[in-house]
């Protein structure tokens, strides 16, 4: 068992959220009980997540997509009261954080998912240098960007939509989890072959085809799984707490 306010403390010299202009709260955003001995993380703080949650006895809900949101409407009404109902009934805190479990350079968002997928990141670009770059860790490229959208459907377990020249040799990896769409312009800039993320608008179709840069989405919720049980797992064992990871699965 630890003090929430200690479990707060550690998160906080982890994932330093003063460095990021992000647009939703990061650290405790609800409140619970003072005594935490058991964690479960997970990616979006869904109804679904808390209620399993609470039936696996959780003190607090570690997840990277909070309840709240710049710009949303502050009623607490709807799927809001749905959400927070329980939390309070059940006197369990939930932690989120958005931008800075997207940056942590080797259990964030996006080193996690480089560590997945194989790969060895070599430097940070786009605003807050949350993207990374890199490449295969060992050294050798793929053949073809569709064999680069294969490799990350097996290891994802999720359909790739790849745009561009589907037969160009991979070498040089741009990636960013979730939806990072605008960073795109960014990794082009980079000389990076590929350009990896959840999430694909309409503009990027045409970078793609027109700067012959390969552009592969695989999933906003399949991008973004690793960083919230890596970190979770990592403070639990710091703490000596229980750890569970719960994935409540998301086809977006």
């Amino acid at each position: 068992m630890c003090e929430r306010a200690e479990l707060l403390q550690v998160l906080n010299e982890l994932l330093q959220p003063e460095r990021f202009k992000d647009y939703a709260p990061n650290g405790l955003q609800v409140e619970g009980r003072a005594k935490v001995g058991k964690i479960v993380s997970g990616v979006t703080a869904s109804r679904a997540l808390i209620e399993a949650a609470i039936n696996a006895q959780a003190d607090a809900i570690f997840v990277h997509h909070g309840l709240f949101w710049r710009g949303q409407d502050s009623c607490v009404t709807g799927w809001m009261k749905q959400r927070l109902a329980p939390l309070l009934a059940h006197d369990v805190n939930l932690f989120a954080y958005h931008l800075p479990l997207d940056a942590h350079p080797t259990l964030g968002n996006n080193a996690q998912l480089g560590l997945q997928l194989g790969w060895l990141a070599q430097a940070r670009f786009g605003e807050q240098d949350l993207g990374f770059l890199g490449q295969r860790a060992d050294g050798s490229s793929y053949e073809s960007a569709q064999d680069l959208a294969a490799h990350i459907q097996v290891a994802l377990g999720r359909k790739v939509a790849l745009v561009g020249d589907a037969r160009k040799e991979i070498r040089k990896i741009a990636w960013c989890s979730g939806g990072a769409q605008s960073y795109f312009e960014a990794a082009i800039a980079t000389g990076a072959d590929a350009f990896v993320t959840g999430e694909i608008s309409e503009p990027q179709a045409h970078y793609a085809r027109e700067c012959g840069v390969a552009y592969l989405a695989c999933g906003h919720h399949a991008s973004e799984r690793y960083g919230a049980p890596a970190v979770a797992a990592h403070v639990a064992a710091q703490l000596g707490l229980a750890h569970e990871f719960i994935d409540i699965d998301n086809p977006a």
